[in-house]
């Protein structure tokens, strides 16, 4: 089988995601690293590209020099990530739809709702995919879970309760680090730090297993360290279109929680929880029965759940290929399979639109809020 191209904008020495998406890329043999820009200082760029085994022509100093030396290529890259800070997202992800590239972005896709509105409409007229690495969805018992919840093995879903909270950010002694204040700057981060580094995740998480879309919210945010500007703790009330209720809650000062990462669905028969820290494990309560703990790797699990286990049971599948599941996705669609799992453009505009929503609820204090873009409506 012959390997698909792909190139990278970011994720250079240092990053905290670029190593994951170079994994998950490759672990399958489904991707040959074969462009990058991969640093926005052109020299070091350069030279860790080549580093990791990209050739001298296509080891670029800029994302355009990049687009310019790859556009008019017989061989040029069938696939793109963009792993830049989140404000050069929209440019970079149109820029690349516009000149014919699949393309895979980082979250958040962009920084306002009517650029989100605008990559959707690209992606649609270019023919082109837009994915966005919402790569949780993409843990096999993550995958389960939806999968039962198709099925109706928990009945209707009633309620979903999730969370993405953790204490990383907690030290107000580290405020300064500017690893952590860009977080917390509207400047860099936009309008919302916690909710939309970390809160989308959970809320697309929701939407995902759910099998359904916010409609509706109610948001409460709080900035527990006086220096921050933006919010670094938010508890965030949803509706879905389909009458299921919904709650959230992400913060990074919640000193003890290391990844936090979990969600619940209660339906009329039955209960699903899965947990980030333990992601092999689904553990499900069937109304009036035992719980139950279903193990990746174990017999009956459905379709989609199999087919993205690497490992036998008990042996443990992390971060780096739930991205690689992603790329898994990304290649049958590049191929012309339909992945209706991979997270899209519209996923990624739905996120902005409740970003956005859930600040000026926020500032309304708490008022119930449309959280649909504008497209959507």
């Amino acid at each position: 089988m012959t390997k698909l191209k792909w190139g990278m904008i970011g994720g250079g020495e240092g990053s905290q995601i670029g190593p994951a998406h170079r994994l998950g890329a490759q672990a399958d043999g489904l991707f040959e690293f074969t462009a990058g820009a991969l640093d926005h200082r052109a020299d070091v760029g350069k030279e860790y590209a080549q580093r990791l085994g990209i050739a001298s022509d296509r080891a670029y100093g800029s994302w355009q020099e990049m687009l310019e030396g790859e556009k008019n290529r017989d061989d040029r890259i069938d696939l793109v990530t963009v792993a830049t800070p989140n404000a050069t997202h929209f440019e970079i992800t149109k820029a690349f739809l516009e000149a014919g590239f699949n393309v895979l972005c980082e979250k958040p896709m962009t920084m306002s709702v009517e650029e989100g509105e605008d990559i959707v409409r690209v992606a649609e007229k270019t023919s082109k995919i837009c994915a966005v690495n919402y790569c949780y969805s993409a843990y096999p018992m993550v995958r389960q879970a939806r999968a039962m919840v198709q099925a109706g093995e928990i009945g209707k879903v009633r309620l979903v309760v999730t969370n993405f909270s953790h204490g990383h950010h907690g030290d107000a002694g580290d405020a300064d680090n500017p690893r952590v204040r860009w977080r917390y700057d509207p400047s860099m981060a936009g309008v919302s730090g916690q909710f939309a580094d970390c809160g989308i995740h959970a809320m697309h998480m929701a939407s995902f297993i759910c099998n359904d879309e916010v409609e509706t919210l109610s948001a409460d945010f709080a900035s527990t360290i006086s220096s921050r500007e933006l919010e670094d703790d938010a508890m965030v009330n949803f509706r879905m279109t389909g009458g299921t209720v919904g709650r959230l809650w992400t913060s990074s000062v919640a000193i003890g929680r290391q990844h936090g990462f979990e969600i619940q669905a209660f339906g009329e028969t039955g209960g699903l929880r899965w947990h980030a820290e333990q992601p092999n494990q689904l553990i499900y309560t069937p109304v009036g029965g035992r719980t139950q703990i279903i193990e990746k790797g174990e017999g009956g699990l459905h379709d989609d759940a199999v087919r993205l286990s690497r490992v036998a049971i008990a042996h443990p599948e992390g971060f780096p290929l739930a991205v690689a599941n992603i790329y898994c996705d990304l290649a049958s669609a590049i191929g012309g399979a339909k992945r209706p799992e991979l997270p899209s453009a519209a996923d990624g505009v739905r996120s902005m639109a409740a970003v956005h929503t859930a600040v000026a609820s926020a500032k309304a204090d708490g008022e119930w809020m449309d959280a649909r873009p504008p497209m959507f409506r």
